[in-house]
């Protein structure tokens, strides 16, 4: 992407003026969407996009730049800009000679997307509409949306490092509305990977758009569902985004160091039920999140954050690691070169237990079940957050029994992890997110077992 002696020339004129340290972020991203709604294609395009992001740091000042020009003289020109945010006066010249760091890709390529002719890519979804369509007469409008992209990077910085990686997802999602005498309900499926266009090879869009249809279909008899505190049972794999929400964001060691985190200060203490272990793990691959470096350039890593319930480490990127003498845990992670690294999650799930998931429902005499969780919010400080369930039973006598209407989880993520009283054996993922922070969106999984909570708040409208 950018000759090795480019590099360095511009580290050290990022330097020039006695920065600390100053990094060169370069990538270069292309990506193809296509949407179908309705038996026509919406929506097909594709973009290139390529440039570099120049951060220098001087103290506890970070000066950051960034140009589409990779030219020698368009990189000269944003690590001078960088160096003058973050300037001391130092003066002086440093030399830098870049070592390259290695590190295993999560998963292997056979296709890539983009030797995929687009016409392939439609016939994808136009097979998901047919499927979604052929689970009846309530279903009155279908939705098929495939992704892919292919993002390649470079770090370098001064300290010496010299890596790279090459990103490529593929992702694709159907979304079925059904129209009945109770009104209109909404079923949606979605999967994706850190793979190439062999993904369809293993995933057949017509069970995905046959699963969003039903999902929908079913809706239609469900009923309000209950209100006030009760067991709550979640599916594998469905609410995996309710710990990247509710605990993984407090985990992060930036919102520790602002003290907007209740678990501050609190490694080594019992945080959750001694049946959950919490991990972060960039080098899962082909999950969502898997990556082989992050985007300061250290290699992907497995970290345990709770450990049978006791809280052992926070996730770190560079800048907030440095400060404590220790090394980044490989979570530094960016949307673009347009932005400065901050501390985010790769995959982030809980490890299966020893229970049968058959029994936990049926050790459950009165509860909800839940199959699939939407978007929610958690506020970081406190651990409060609220959820929404797309999709929801009632648990009567040890049986998943009528479908609910759509409805909130309202909790704590501290008290939620303490009140996980059991622990199903049947690990899964879930499907693929973007997780959102300060402006930023980046890939990320999340899975866990089934699993009971003992007491959850239902927002429902049933007395």
């Amino acid at each position: 992407m950018i000759d090795e002696s480019v590099i360095e020339a511009t580290l050290a004129a990022a330097l020039r003026t006695g920065g600390d340290f100053a990094e060169v972020f370069a990538e270069e991203r292309s990506s193809t969407g296509a949407r179908l709604d309705d038996g026509r294609v919406e929506d097909l395009s594709s973009g290139r996009e390529r440039g570099a992001g120049i951060r220098v740091v001087s103290g506890d000042t970070t000066g950051f730049a960034h140009t589409s020009d990779l030219t020698e003289a368009g990189l000269q020109a944003a690590a001078q800009a960088a160096a003058a945010a973050a300037r001391t006066g130092g003066g002086g010249v440093r030399t830098v000679t870049l070592r390259r760091v290695d590190a295993p890709a999560p998963t292997e390529v056979s296709v890539f997307p983009e030797t995929v002719a687009k016409a392939g890519k439609v016939a994808l979804l136009r097979r998901a509409d047919e499927a979604a369509r052929s689970e009846g007469g309530p279903i009155r409008q279908v939705t098929a949306v495939y992704g892919d992209s292919r993002r390649r990077i470079l770090v370098a910085n001064s300290d010496g490092l010299l890596a790279g990686d090459d990103r490529v997802k593929t992702r694709f999602a159907v979304s079925s509305v059904a129209v009945g005498d109770t009104g209109m309900q909404t079923g949606r499926e979605s999967v994706g990977a850190t793979v190439g266009f062999e993904f369809f090879d293993k995933v057949s869009v017509e069970d995905l758009a046959r699963t969003a249809s039903r999902r929908a279909i079913t809706k239609l008899s469900a009923r309000p569902a209950p209100s006030g505190s009760l067991p709550v049972v979640i599916k594998q794999g469905s609410g995996g985004v309710l710990f990247h929400e509710a605990c993984g964001h407090g985990l992060e060691a930036d919102h520790i160091a602002k003290d907007v985190s209740v678990f501050r200060g609190r490694v080594g203490e019992m945080v959750a039920s001694p049946l959950v272990t919490l991990v972060d793990d960039g080098t899962m691959g082909p999950e969502w999140g898997a990556i082989a470096i992050d985007d300061e350039g250290h290699p992907a890593r497995r970290n345990v954050l709770i450990q049978d319930g006791v809280l052992t480490d926070y996730m770190w990127d560079w800048l907030r690691a440095r400060k404590e003498g220790r090394a980044s845990s490989g979570n530094g992670r960016r949307e673009s070169y347009q932005h400065l690294p901050m501390v985010r999650m790769t995959n982030t799930y809980v490890l299966a237990g020893s229970e049968d998931p058959e029994e936990i429902i049926r050790q459950t005499p009165h509860g909800v079940y839940v199959a699939q969780l939407g978007g929610g919010q958690v506020n970081t400080a406190t651990g409060d957050f609220v959820f929404g369930m797309t999709e929801a039973y009632l648990i009567e006598d040890g049986r998943i029994t009528e479908p609910l209407r759509d409805a909130n989880l309202i909790g704590n993520g501290p008290e939620i992890l303490r009140n996980i009283d059991v622990v199903g054996n049947d690990f899964a993922m879930g499907p693929p997110g973007t997780c959102g922070k300060q402006g930023q969106g980046v890939p990320v999984g999340d899975g866990q077992p089934t699993l009971r909570v003992s007491a959850l708040t239902i927002g429902g409208t049933a007395r």
